[in-house]
Parts: C-alpha cells; sequence; structure tokens
C-alpha cells in the first residue's frame, strides 16, 4: 500500500514535471521546427512575397490594438529575439528592424484575459500581406501575420520582480493558470 506521504510526493513530482515540460521553454517546439530561420521585420519588409504563407517567428511590444468583430488587429513594435525566442529592446532604435507590424487574431476570444497586460511577446505566425498606415511623412507599408501561436510576458509585483508567462494559439489555447507562471 502506498503511504499518503509517498502519494503527495508523487502528485508533487508530477506537478513540478508537468511545469517544467510547459513553462521552461519560450516556444513549443513543433513551432520552431515549422519556422522559416532567421526572418527577421527586415527580410519580411522587404521580401513579403517570398514569405507569404510560411510560418515566422518575430518579437515585439504591442503599441495598439483594433477590434473588428471577433477579430483583433494587434499593431506591434518589433523587438529582436535572442537565441531562445525572447522578446529584448534592441540597441539601435532606428532602421528597419525598429519598425512595426501587425498581427490578426481572427478570434479574440482564445488570447487569454490579461493579454493587454503583457509587456513583450513572442508571436509565431503567417505572412498574409501587408496594412498601409499613414505617418507623418506619408503611408508605410507595414507586414500583417495571421496569428499561428503567441507567447506574452507581464511584469509581476514590482516587490517580487517575477515575470508572469502567458500563451495563446489560434488552434490551442495555452493560459498558464494563475500561480503556476515560470518565469
Amino acid at each position: 500500500m502506498i503511504s499518503h506521504s509517498n502519494r503527495m510526493f508523487a502528485v508533487f513530482a508530477g506537478v513540478i514535471g508537468f511545469a517544467v515540460l510547459t513553462g521552461c521553454g519560450s516556444l513549443p517546439a513543433r513551432y520552431v521546427r515549422q519556422a522559416e530561420p532567421g526572418v527577421t521585420l527586415t527580410s519580411l519588409t522587404e521580401s513579403p512575397e517570398a514569405l507569404q504563407g510560411k510560418t515566422v517567428i518575430l518579437g515585439g511590444v504591442v503599441v495598439d490594438h483594433q477590434q473588428d468583430g471577433h477579430t483583433l488587429w494587434l499593431h506591434l513594435k518589433n523587438r529582436p529575439l535572442d537565441k531562445e525566442y525572447r522578446p529584448h529592446r534592441p540597441t539601435v532604435n532606428e532602421g528597419s528592424e525598429g519598425g512595426y507590424y501587425w498581427v490578426v487574431v481572427s478570434n479574440a476570444a482564445t488570447l487569454p484575459p490579461k493579454w493587454n497586460h503583457w509587456a513583450r511577446v513572442t508571436v509565431v505566425g503567417r505572412p498574409t500581406g501587408q496594412k498601409v498606415t499613414p505617418s507623418s511623412s506619408g503611408p508605410i507599408r507595414e507586414p500583417v501575420l495571421s496569428l499561428v501561436f503567441m507567447r506574452g510576458w507581464t511584469m509581476a509585483q514590482a516587490q517580487q520582480g517575477s515575470m508572469r508567462e502567458e500563451s495563446a494559439g489560434a488552434n490551442d489555447l495555452l493560459s498558464v493558470p494563475e500561480g503556476l507562471h515560470a518565469e
């Protein structure tokens, strides 16, 4: 017969194992395998036809959003990704890598409830075209991605110095429950 303490240890080990498998990697491996290697905002902007319909991974910060029925348009400021696909502030905030792009979420209800508190995101998407955005220097063409998967991080309470992590995918919604955040 299994003792109560052994059973509790087995449950605890299972929960820790699940958290390690689901929370430690910044992106699920299947999306990394599907993605075109080395794609940047510059390459996406300069050769959108070459990447049309392929899977790409970009980092960013949500600067604006527009709701159109169930569809949500997210306007993102580009952030370069590190080797673990985590977005960071660029060393130089000018040029094409300092630009913007759009992410179309076909059903906004698939995003976790606190998505608008994300400080930074990693986006897995498929280029679908470009959107013309007005600016003081004239219209700007910005790439549009159809959302496949998105991982977002929010700053937790400043005193704790920790991060919270949530994810949303077009096909499978994964939202890390409150209290099980990996960072």
